[in-house]
């Protein structure tokens, strides 16, 4: 049996499995991405892109793309009986100094995906699809893996790490042995699909919240196609015949007009709600759906997916240079606690969907996950009780004029694959470089502004010149004084390599 070596072995490419690959490509890191599948997913199923993971995209290359195919979130046509009640589901937010991007976007998964898939060629990387990851094996050094082609061939692949981003079925979770504990009720199924149909308007996304046991709703897509969600009774059959959903359809609009031209892929969803008691063992590492599965209210699996994988991709990087190796354990500690609030959110709306279902059409700030943070994890222990930005916590943009009289943006400075080393006043670029460098890994860029102003000082300089390093991930890693840059160092010496003078 042929064998290959690699740094990394991604198994999965949906969202969070491409957008691995793309940090990890960037940085230079040796890696492959199989997929079970014969191409890229065709569904719309995820369709909700919040602003923080905007940001990621961003970052990534992949944020115009994405933008090219997407639309505003409409409001809702409430339809109860013979009325149509307007409702705003989702507020829109202006744009700000702090939040560059702060509205959700309407963007179908089979687009986002293709946008990824598109930024992974441009750097040079490809998925191999029609390979299935059939076992493996790991040991304190890596896991080897027997991969199976779809010509009936095998392969061997060694790698240092094994990632499984193959979903909530995951082989590389269920042969790790890591518990996936939750519900699924098999007696509550939803009929979800893509659809072109005539004789109903674009301008709403339509929601019939009751009718018989049942629960319906039309969303009009970028493209012009309607994803269709149908709540359907206990006993009923979940039936996707074209004329089986366009006669359901029918028996909630009550009327003969709209017509179902085509079903582009459907599916019928079950509540699988799961999370993995870990997502680390050994050598072998979860993300996305195969650590976590949610409901499709709120709009919140997929963005929590591509997230784990942009907090994943720096560090995996950082231990292959020669950090720590605990620099990996932060993974599942400042992540799976994310998931857990991610999924009681996501819980109590669907929850609410049944009996409440006008509640459940609401959604809040907290969806749009731009206040997450690390802060009281492993990388950012101390982060309360100091003025200024908190370790853990997103930075915010800020326009800076640095100290050769260049202006930008600090999400623009942020791009990239090092940590960004903010100085902040006059007194604090000294101290910046003499701060003793890694001797691998991200390489940390300085930006010195010697007069902070606007929404730079208030957010990262209140207290005068200060020091802040920002992760390669867009959060605040450590925050020092111009006299006392301990906390800078205690960072580095957890996430890079060793330093040297």
């Amino acid at each position: 049996m042929p064998s290959t070596d690699t740094d990394v072995l991604i198994a999965g490419a949906g969202p969070a499995g491409l957008a691995l690959a793309i940090d990890l490509r960037r940085r230079g890191v040796a890696h492959r991405v199989i997929s079970a599948a014969d191409g890229g997913f065709e569904g719309s199923r995820a369709k909700g892109v919040q602003p923080r993971t905007l940001e990621v995209l961003d970052d990534l290359g992949a944020l115009e793309t994405v933008q090219a195919h997407s639309r505003l979130y409409p409001k809702l046509g409430l339809h109860l009986g013979p009325l149509t009640v307007s409702k705003t589901m989702i507020k829109r937010h202006p744009a700000s100094e702090e939040v560059p991007h702060p509205n959700s976007l309407m963007v179908a998964q089979y687009d986002t995906d293709a946008a990824l898939r598109g930024r992974l060629a441009e750097l040079g990387g490809t998925v191999k699809f029609g390979i299935r990851l059939s076992t493996y094996t790991a040991d304190a050094r890596g896991a080897t893996a027997t991969v199976e082609r779809a010509d009936g061939g095998s392969e061997q692949i060694r790698a240092r790490f094994l990632v499984g981003a193959d979903g909530g079925g995951s082989t590389v979770r269920r042969t790790s042995g890591i518990d996936f504990p939750g519900t699924t009720d098999e007696s509550d199924r939803m009929i979800v699909a893509d659809l072109s149909l005539d004789g109903l308007s674009a301008d709403r996304w339509h929601v019939w919240p009751r009718h018989a046991g049942r629960f319906m709703a039309l969303c009009p897509l970028p493209d012009g196609t309607f994803q269709l969600m149908l709540k359907l009774r206990p006993e009923e059959k979940a039936d996707l015949d074209r004329e089986a959903i366009a006669r359901m359809i029918g028996d909630f609009v009550g009327r003969a007009n709209i017509t179902v031209r085509e079903i582009h892929w459907s599916s019928v969803w079950r509540p699988n709600i799961r999370l993995a008691a870990s997502y680390r063992s050994g050598p072998v590492l979860l993300v996305g759906d195969a650590a976590h599965v949610h409901p499709p209210t709120g709009g919140q699996g997929m963005n929590t997916g591509i997230q784990d994988a942009y907090n994943l991709g720096w560090k995996l990087a950082q231990v292959l240079a020669g950090a720590p190796d605990a620099l990996l354990d932060t993974y599942q500690a400042e992540r799976r606690p994310v998931a857990a609030r991610v999924l009681g959110l996501s819980s109590e709306i669907y929850d609410s969907m049944n009996s409440r279902p006008l509640a459940g059409t609401k959604r809040g700030d907290e969806e749009r996950q731009l206040t997450l943070s690390y802060a009281g994890g492993p990388l950012a222990p101390d982060a309360a009780g100091s003025p200024g930005p908190r370790p853990g916590d997103r930075a915010p943009d800020a326009a800076y004029t640095d100290t050769e009289g260049r202006t930008g943006r600090l999400h623009q400075a942020f791009r990239g694959t090092h940590f960004t080393l903010l100085a902040l006043g006059t007194q604090a670029r000294p101290a910046a470089d003499g701060l003793a460098r890694p001797a691998g890994g991200a390489e940390i860029r300085i930006l010195a502004v010697a007069d902070p102003a606007g929404a730079l000082r208030q957010h990262y300089a209140p207290a005068g010149p200060a020091l802040v390093l920002v992760r390669p991930d867009g959060y605040i890693a450590a925050t020092a004084s111009a006299a006392d840059t301990s906390a800078i160092e205690n960072f580095l010496a957890l996430a890079a390599p060793a330093r040297t003078a």
